[in-house]
């Protein structure tokens, strides 16, 4: 079985282990055997697992063994809210533990399932496990995700965060306090250099830049606003790890787990405040909040306590 994958933007400039991962839906480890078997090309060029995809490469992969592919499974998540919905978009409020679309190695509910157990279906747009996904949030992060119901509202969409047009702003409570109080990440991110489902500030990686401003300080933490003008994955943990702040309870960047644990938080302290945009078919603008879900708001309490 031959398989052909044309290279939009959200691939471009990966690994090409990376991305089979993602086109495939399996392991980045399994990706990489693919390449050492010969198996992906792309204009008759044998890749290896280290090379990069280019915007409009047709990747050719001839697998072996056909991957079992993704897809999206009906799961009802009673604690998803619903915060906006008309005939062209629905903006959630997303509970930690839910993850955005069918992933490799990941079997719990995901935003796409819950909303298609209410009946609510999405544009066909995209991979088949990310159809209707226009952002992704952590599976352990909390708050606004948006997603399209209507092929144009999607292309819009997808452009609109392309643009850096979407307002993103997060609130998150780091170790330590900042210097300056506010100020700016600039630093590129790519792929953990040895951890497979980490990212990390390296050279090379993908322009990213993150806005910030201390809101309340405590004796060793402080909350901060975030304003994201790129999207990366993992781009507000991976920029606050790698300047020494990482996130509260964000053991996999670094955190401390006694501090963690004292305060009793099992996730990253981060949520998804705020959500700003351009209706992408009426043009209305639209300005959505999200409060604290009651385990981010207990830990702030003992905090100002």
């Amino acid at each position: 079985m031959t398989l052909r994958f044309e290279i939009d933007s959200s691939l471009a400039g990966e690994r090409v282990d990376t991305a089979l991962a993602r086109l495939l839906g399996v392991s980045r480890s399994a990706a990489a055997d693919l390449c050492e078997r010969g198996d992906a090309q792309v204009s008759n060029k044998v890749l290896s697992k280290s090379d990069r995809v280019n915007l409009e490469d047709v990747l050719v992969v001839k697998p072996q063994v056909a991957p079992e592919p993704l897809r999206v499974v009906e799961t009802p998540v009673d604690e998803l809210i619903v915060i906006y919905q008309d005939d062209e978009i629905v903006v959630v409020d997303k509970p930690a533990g839910v993850v955005a679309h069918p992933t490799v190695g990941f079997d719990g509910p995901t935003v796409a399932g819950a909303l298609l157990a209410r009946g609510i279906q999405l544009s066909t747009s995209g991979a088949q496990e990310r159809q209707g996904i226009v952002q992704r949030l952590d599976v352990g992060t909390s708050g606004l995700m948006m997603l399209a119901k209507s092929e144009l509202a999607y292309s819009r969409l997808k452009q609109a965060f392309r643009d850096r047009a979407v307002h993103k702003i997060y609130h998150a409570i780091i170790q330590g306090h900042p210097d300056p109080s506010e100020g700016t990440f600039d630093a590129p991110i790519g792929r953990h250099p040895k951890a497979e489902f980490k990212f990390a500030v390296v050279e090379g990686g993908k322009p990213s830049i993150t806005h910030y401003k201390t809101l309340e300080l405590f004796p060793a933490s402080t909350l901060c606003e975030v304003n994201l003008e790129t999207g990366r994955t993992h781009q507000i943990r991976v920029h606050f790890s790698a300047f020494k702040h990482p996130l509260l309870g964000d053991t996999m960047y670094g955190a401390d787990p006694k501090l963690a644990k004292s305060l009793g938080i099992t996730r990253q302290w981060l949520h998804a405040k705020e959500l700003g945009f351009t209706h992408p078919i009426t043009g209305e603008q639209l300005h959505l909040v999200s409060e604290y879900p009651a385990d981010l708001a207990a830990v702030l309490e003992r905090l100002r306590s």
